[in-house]
């Protein structure tokens, strides 16, 4: 069936576009990939400069600490096991990508989500562009990051934070606004700035599903790392990719197990942040 109208040219605007910002921002371009991979080997550097018995107990202490005994009991003995099986190099890789996207995900999307719980014209223009990050597919992310940054960790980091971001910037923004209106109501006639209600009321209150946001970001900058692999960024995500590829499947199920194992660690100590937090307030 022939279209009634001339087909937009939307992939040649999109490559038009992306031509024009190689050739415009490529010093900016550089320098970001310079900073994230400074940050990244920074951090692939301390955890690996720490001997792994004791970068296992430090681990589990934190996790103790910030958690419960059985997260930190399953955090040794899961560390013990990817140790165990020789992915704790990989593991290490994929740690340092993870955390590097989501402290990104968190220096921008909680402020971004705080100025949107104030402003409906911000929130507005805001919420539907994190409709659009949220659906569109990873694999697309991909794509402009080899462009701008070549191949290597730093476009699966940038993927890694676009694909996690959105839900640290709306439950930021959903906490807030589920501050009790008669609270606000309160310091509003005892003379508050809206910047003393923000800090000393709102944001207290708002942290447990703010924290919520960021334990969300922080699993789906996980789904990421196999993704990221495809552009050459380290970690587990490498070893499952290589599997698929040369189709071994035990190796791959061992990978997997390994993310499986990082993934419920961190999911489960900001879990339990949240609910202390909760508990707390």
């Amino acid at each position: 069936m022939n279209n009634l109208l001339p087909k937009l040219p939307v992939a040649d605007w999109i490559d038009s576009l992306v031509d024009w910002l190689t050739t415009t921002f490529e010093g900016l371009f550089d320098g970001i990939t310079i900073a994230l991979e400074f940050v990244v080997d920074i951090l692939v550097g301390f955890f690996g400069f720490i001997p792994p018995i004791l970068l296992m107990i430090l681990l589990a202490l934190l996790a103790w600490r910030l958690a419960n005994k059985k997260v930190a009991l399953f955090t040794l003995i899961g560390l013990l096991l990817v140790d165990n099986l020789g992915y704790w190099e990989p593991m290490i890789d994929t740690l340092a990508l993870v955390l590097s996207s989501v402290f990104i995900s968190i220096i921008i999307g909680i402020p971004l989500g705080i100025w949107s719980s104030q402003s409906n014209t911000v929130r507005n223009i805001v919420v539907p562009i994190l409709d659009f990050m949220q659906t569109m597919p990873a694999f697309v992310y991909l794509i402009p990051a080899i462009f701008f940054f070549s191949i290597g960790v730093v476009p699966g980091v940038v993927a890694s934070v676009i694909f996690a971001m959105p839900p640290t910037i709306r439950l930021t923004i959903l906490g807030i606004k589920q501050v009790p209106a008669d609270i606000t109501e309160a310091t509003e006639s005892f003379g508050s700035t809206t910047a003393q209600r923000l800090l000393k009321v709102q944001l207290p209150l708002a942290m447990p599903t703010i924290l919520a946001g960021i334990n969300q970001s922080i699993m789906l900058a996980l789904s990421m790392v196999v993704i990221a692999a495809m552009v050459g960024a380290p970690g587990l995500g490498a070893d499952v990719y290589r599997a698929v590829t040369q189709i071994q499947i035990g190796r791959g199920f061992e990978a997997g197990i390994a993310i499986v194992v990082l993934a419920i660690i961190l999911d489960r100590i900001t879990q339990n942040m949240g609910t202390k937090k909760k508990g707390a307030n």
